[in-house]
């Protein structure tokens, strides 16, 4: 087999760190997905199906560039879940206070979309033409926090640009009791799922193993 390279499309540190850390050889390259356009588009759909339509337009946008010949692309995207609402990023601080405030000693369900694209050349028997994608979901349950804990939390500014207003591999990981599922698709991306999408294009997951 010739040499793989795998394109993380996506700007999250956490998810680009989680790779590194599985020894994973990647590269980075950020789509220029609107996602409110995307869902805009596309209409209400629920949490779990909005993670995989947003995963799949942000592969799909990376895998159109040129820098893209001869790939592997994987998008991801997380959408959380909570008393049937879709929280994304909250963006604004009051916005995450709000939503934190209302989490504490409750649960919910981070949806974390996958959709991987084999942009390798198949007429020399390596590229699949693969397009496909699933969802790891996992259920977030959070310890009760007082208002100085939440008033700490957003001032450190971390909530404002995740999904759900957490992280678990970082500061937020202090206010999380327990999590039902693959705690990798709460970082963002489940190894285990690149691993089931690697092996429908044809490819080993050890294949892309830091040498």
């Amino acid at each position: 087999m010739t040499d793989l390279n795998l394109i993380l499309a996506s700007a999250s540190p956490a998810r680009t760190k989680l790779l590194t850390n599985a020894g994973i050889a990647h590269s980075v390259l950020v789509s220029d997905v609107d996602e409110d356009a995307v869902t805009a588009r596309y209409g209400l759909t629920d949490p779990h199906d909005t993670a995989l339509l947003l995963a799949r337009a942000k592969a799909e946008a990376v895998a159109s560039l040129p820098e893209a010949d001869g790939s592997l692309v994987i998008g991801c995207d997380s959408v959380f879940e909570f008393d049937g609402e879709a929280h994304g990023k909250p963006w604004e601080p009051e916005v995450a206070r709000e939503r934190i405030r209302r989490m504490s000693g409750h649960v919910g369900v981070l949806h974390t979309g996958h959709w991987l694209v084999d942009c390798r050349d198949t007429d020399d028997d390596d590229g699949s033409g693969a397009t496909l994608g699933g969802v790891s979901s996992a259920s977030v349950h959070f310890a009760k926090l007082t208002d100085e804990e939440i008033d700490a939390y957003v001032a450190t500014g971390e909530p404002l640009q995740v999904a759900g207003s957490f992280t678990i591999d970082s500061l937020g990981g202090a206010f999380i009791e327990k999590v039902d599922g693959d705690p990798h698709a709460v970082v963002g991306l489940s190894v285990s799922m690149l691993r089931e999408l690697l092996a429908s294009a044809g490819v080993k997951i050890t294949d892309l193993w830091e040498k």
